[in-house]
């Protein structure tokens, strides 16, 4: 009988492999379901992004904490303050997005983002705005205040209460108690260029598609997969017979 047949291989694990093993597949796992959750929730999400038939009334969710995103319908007037958010592209064409206080018929006051207009050729001069006058009825989505995080601890610019709109790098709440204390905790944007007082609007959902979870799921469920066949074959050694 040769040498390579008078060898056969039994099972006959290391303890610490077999730890390392157990420490890690249930954390595999679990990072593979998390995925899958992420995933339903995103679908959600989306599928409340798209239900425009759902909308809930300003006043209904002006004193919760909706999801950003939910549509809402709201009625009331557009008042004076704007402000032009700065740094804002489309196309590659620099432009800012329109910001204005609105006064609904019930709820707290609100901002609203009508969407983005291009910026003039010069710093020092800033784009005409025309906001309606009188009554209107809005679609818009909650969103949160326009405060990036590096700017966070930065002064937007000064309230004011004249008509003339103001350019700022972001939107912190707080600069809209100078104009309005009562204000909504949060804003709304515009749904489409449809809406009156809208500019360009093309929003879309901001968060990461549904499929990306699921292909990160299965790169985790894949490596609990080959960590489990890894051992097992790591568990079998070779033996004289």
């Amino acid at each position: 009988m040769s040498e390579h047949e008078s060898r056969h291989r039994v099972w006959a694990p290391d303890w610490r492999l077999l730890l390392l093993a157990a420490a890690l597949l249930p954390v595999l796992l679990w990072l593979g379901f998390w995925q899958l959750d992420r995933a339903e929730e995103k679908n959600r999400l989306l599928a409340q992004w798209e239900d425009v038939a759902g909308a809930l009334a300003w006043v209904e969710v002006a004193g919760a904490e909706p999801a950003s995103g939910q549509p809402v319908r709201v009625s009331g007037r557009y008042r004076p303050a704007t402000w032009l958010l700065d740094n804002r592209t489309r196309d590659g064409i620099p432009g800012y997005e329109v910001l204005t206080l609105f006064q609904p018929d019930r709820g707290p006051p609100l901002v609203v983002n009508r969407g983005w207009v291009a910026a003039e050729r010069t710093r020092s001069r800033l784009p005409e705005v025309q906001t309606p006058e009188g009554e209107v009825s809005l679609l818009a989505r909650i969103a949160d205040y326009p405060e990036p995080p590096v700017l966070a601890g930065e002064a937007a610019g000064e309230p004011s209460m004249g008509t003339g709109p103001q350019r700022v790098q972001a939107l912190p709440r707080r600069v809209v108690t100078g104009v309005e204390p009562s204000i909504a905790h949060n804003i709304l944007r515009l749904d489409d260029s449809n809406q009156p007082g809208a500019f360009r609007v093309d929003w879309e959902p901001d968060m990461m598609d549904p499929q990306t979870h699921y292909g990160y799921a299965l790169q985790w469920f894949s490596l609990a997969a080959a960590l489990i066949i890894l051992t097992i074959i790591a568990s079998y050694r070779k033996q004289e017979s």
